[in-house]
């Protein structure tokens, strides 16, 4: 192991995705890059607020960041609806000359056909499943929850017309990647949204297609070991183990070495 491998010029923040907080979510990947010199922080965002809302956190998180170490820029990795959080605060709220790099990944930059078709349900009950979780959420810690708000923010409409209104920022480095399940098989936790979402739109990772992932700077699609596949869980290392199959294997942490090495090499 390279102890400074990871050793960039700027700190990383990690944004987390939706339904979720900070806790526990990226699994071995924090220790993994600070054992190789990177300074790690996290977002702190709401799990389930919009897309605004959360902006605004994370600009002000940027600020405790780059006052707390002294640096003038941060690198964000986000994943899921994390990367939207991360390029409307970049693109939208003025944070361009902060952020050295964006690294997204399996984020829904193009919208879900799945929620387009889940978005015309009843209003009742959307009403009715954001009345439940917004309560949840706040006992968890969120601020600002908003169920039926972010939901409609994953709908290919919406997400046209925030591209328009976020194009990538001049002089940030983006990266874009995306994971598939190889089959309802591969992650028996989110076999069913595999199933339908696959129905509708074509290969994805249990939440996010593979197109709706790409974007600037696209590295490809993680597959796992021998073609196993990776879910949107094993994207941040919920199992906190390398997944196996026919004597391969594949580490998603080794994935996010890779980014903070390059991003070093970069001399960012």
């Amino acid at each position: 192991m390279n102890s400074l491998e990871c050793a960039t010029r700027y700190p990383f923040i990690l944004v987390h995705g939706t339904g979720f907080r900070d806790w526990g979510y990226w699994g071995r990947i924090p220790k993994a890059l600070e054992e190789r010199g990177a300074r790690v922080f996290f977002g702190g965002q709401d799990g389930w607020a919009t897309v605004e809302h959360n902006g605004e956190v994370l600009k002000a998180r940027v600020e405790e960041v780059l006052a707390e170490t002294g640096c003038e820029k941060v690198h964000l990795i986000a994943h899921s609806k994390g990367g939207l959080d991360v390029r409307y605060m970049v693109s939208s709220l003025g944070m361009a000359p902060k952020v050295a790099s964006v690294s997204l990944v399996s984020v829904p930059n193009h919208g879900s056909r799945t929620m387009d078709a889940l978005a015309r349900l009843p209003r009742w009950a959307f009403r009715l499943a954001g009345f439940f979780v917004n309560l949840w959420y706040r006992l968890l810690g969120d601020k600002h929850p908003d169920f039926c708000a972010v939901c409609t923010q994953f709908t290919t409409a919406w997400a046209e017309n925030f591209n328009r209104a976020n194009p990538d920022a001049e002089g940030v480095v983006y990266r874009s990647y995306a994971g598939a399940m190889r089959s309802w098989r591969s992650d028996l936790f989110m076999w069913w949204q595999n199933l339908i979402i696959g129905l509708v739109e074509g290969e994805n990772d249990g939440l996010v297609t593979a197109a709706s992932a790409r974007w600037t700077g696209f590295q490809g699609v993680w597959r796992g070991a021998d073609g196993r596949g990776v879910s949107h869980m094993d994207e941040v290392d919920f199992r906190r183990r390398p997944l196996r199959r026919r004597g391969e294997v594949f580490d998603v942490v080794d994935e996010y070495i890779r980014m903070a090495a390059q991003l070093k090499e970069l001399g960012l």
